[in-house]
């Protein structure tokens, strides 16, 4: 079965190379190793709760039995466990002292179904870091190379956003018009503008709809109706996913294959051409191997996988892999830091109440080391921030009317920052296939090693004792340590922002992607998930996965129509 092009993945980034090499003309496969997405079936967003047994919570032991990882998600719930992978039909090892959870999407479309939606473009200074302080490989682009394809996927993915005019976090010609901040979150804002002016909290950007356009009613989308259930999916294609916007974009032009139930065992390298002559499958329901062949590969089965399928491909010629000759490939894996959340009760507003009225909170950009290093330590962290009012249903005892009253009150407003940190590229933190065990398709596991270095914990102390002291400044009170940096630090246990394992650079001995994605060794493999990530920033990555990901597609179209490929 022959295509001109292959996308090995349909989350995020495959979901896009897909619309773009589709409407590009390319007759174009995917090929995805979750099983097929039916709206219909696997959205839950207009149950109520009481429609769910156990209010929609999944039992302990089936959590310890299936999803040890997956089953401490935030978007894992009775209703939604069948979006993601069960771990005990995906195992992996980690190495002593490694804090990696690896949360896997199980459907088409991946995790574009579960994903929180924040969406912030990178700064001309993340671009140029690297090179600055010395860390990983330089960036072999700049800013302004991405900018105009940052404006591309804004516009078609709808991100709703306020112009900040913050060096740290560029603004976009196609914001929708922004969700509001809770009186909570206007009350810090305030203090921090009064008392820190180079801090800013502003209401987070988020790839959800508060207005339709024509580009969103044309795939069938419409307006965000702030119902709070988007991890349930969302039947008016309100958020951004691959099932919602890109995939059906793509299926418009008649030119998409999309194959469920597929996992690529691996790359077949032609040793003449040094080109992808074509990708190996294996159902992962009848076990049944596939061959399809293709002018272009694109590799968008996330940060690990893709690693481990270049990985895996390794042949007489290829000892180490595929694309390895740097000996990167399964190398600098990066997430973000977290461990450190502080609360603080907010006085007063109790007139007001919060819930269900948009999708996203609060942010605060960083600040540290910008815009020129000025702490010991490296980088620095951006906080997400949450708030509500407390009580409900059943949390305050009593009988009778008593009872009743104080549950139908709210309690006092909190506030809470979660700070995200930079991750450093460092070689041994890696994704490596276990030399023994298997999973049940007869591929070798992953076995990651992630170790915190002393830069993360100095930088997520840091981050920890500013919050407290923004808080305080505030004048907020009851100051609750929900997690607290430390020997318990728990790493990037949460963040499920992998990348880096492919990364691109310069110069082929230390990288193994061009400055379009384009593997350095082979002319026809394109890598645009997070793997192919320089340096993780501290911003939420999504949004640069889709612009670097439309921008190497229209490249790789560019090849094809002038007979390079």
């Amino acid at each position: 079965m022959d295509f001109d092009a292959i996308v090995i993945g349909s989350g995020i980034s495959g979901g896009w190379v897909a619309k773009e090499l589709c409407e590009r003309g390319l007759k174009v496969c995917v090929l995805e190793r979750g099983s097929e997405f039916d709206p219909m079936r696997d959205m839950s967003d207009n149950l109520d709760p009481w429609e769910t047994p156990f209010a929609d919570r999944v039992s302990e032991a089936e959590i310890e039995e299936d999803y040890p990882i997956q089953g401490r998600t935030y978007a894992f719930k009775d209703s939604t466990k069948h979006l993601w992978i069960k771990d005990s039909e995906h195992p992996y090892v980690r190495t002593d002292g490694t804090t990696f959870n690896w949360r896997r999407g199980g459907k088409v479309g991946g995790k574009s179904h579960m994903w929180a939606r924040a969406s912030y473009r990178l700064a001309p200074y993340d671009f140029a870091v690297n090179a600055e302080d010395g860390e990983g490989v330089d960036w072999p682009v700049r800013y302004d190379d991405i900018a105009p394809w940052y404006d591309y996927v804004e516009k078609f993915a709808g991100i709703s956003g306020g112009r900040d005019g913050l060096a740290q976090l560029p603004d976009g010609k196609h914001f929708l018009p922004p969700f509001d901040l809770t009186c909570a979150e206007k009350d810090l804002q305030k203090s921090l503008s009064q008392l820190y002016p180079e801090r800013s909290l502003i209401i987070g950007r988020v790839a959800n709809l508060t207005r339709a356009t024509d580009d969103h009613t044309a795939v069938g989308r419409g307006q965000c109706q702030a119902r709070n259930r988007c991890y349930h999916g969302c039947s008016y294609g309100g958020y951004f996913s691959s099932t919602s916007a890109t995939l059906p974009a793509a299926k418009a032009t008649g030119k998409l294959t999309l194959i469920p139930n597929a996992i690529v065992s691996k790359l077949i390298l032609d040793p003449k051409s040094q080109r992808i002559s074509a990708v190996q499958v294996r159902d992962t329901k009848t076990g049944l191997g596939t061959t399809y062949r293709s002018n272009i590969v694109f590799l968008n089965a996330s940060a690990i996988a893709s690693a481990m399928i270049l990985l895996n491909s390794a042949s007489e010629d290829r000892p180490t892999g595929l694309a390895n000759r740097s000996d990167q490939v399964g190398r600098n894996l990066m997430d973000h830091l977290g461990g450190s959340r502080v609360q603080a009760r907010v006085p007063g507003h109790l007139d007001k109440y919060y819930y269900g009225r948009r999708p996203i909170g609060g942010y605060i950009p960083r600040y540290r080391n910008f815009p020129a290093r000025d702490q010991d330590y490296k980088r620095g962290w951006g906080y997400q921030v949450y708030s509500s009012r407390g009580g409900g249903t059943g949390r305050r005892p009593g009988v009778g009317d008593e009872f009743k009253t104080a549950n139908r009150t709210p309690g006092d407003w909190t506030i809470m920052l979660d700070a995200f940190g930079e991750v450093l590229p460092r070689a041994d933190n890696r994704v490596t296939l276990h030399k023994t065990k298997t999973d049940k398709w007869g591929h070798p596991i992953a076995n990651i090693n992630f170790q915190l270095s002393e830069n993360d914990k100095v930088l997520m102390q840091a981050a920890h004792n500013d919050a407290i002291e923004m808080l305080r400044a505030a004048g907020f009170d009851n100051i609750i340590e929900n997690q607290k940096p430390g020997t318990d630090m728990k790493g990037v246990n949460g963040r499920i922002h992998e990348m880096g394992t492919a990364r691109m650079g310069r110069d082929p001995s230390t990288s193994v992607l061009n400055k379009l994605n384009q593997a350095h060794d082979i002319a026809n493999l394109f890598i645009t998930d997070g793997s192919f990530m320089a340096s993780s920033a501290v911003q939420n990555p999504s949004l640069s996965y889709m612009a670097f990901s439309a921008r190497a597609a229209h490249h790789a179209a560019d090849l094809l129509e002038a007979g390079v490929l």
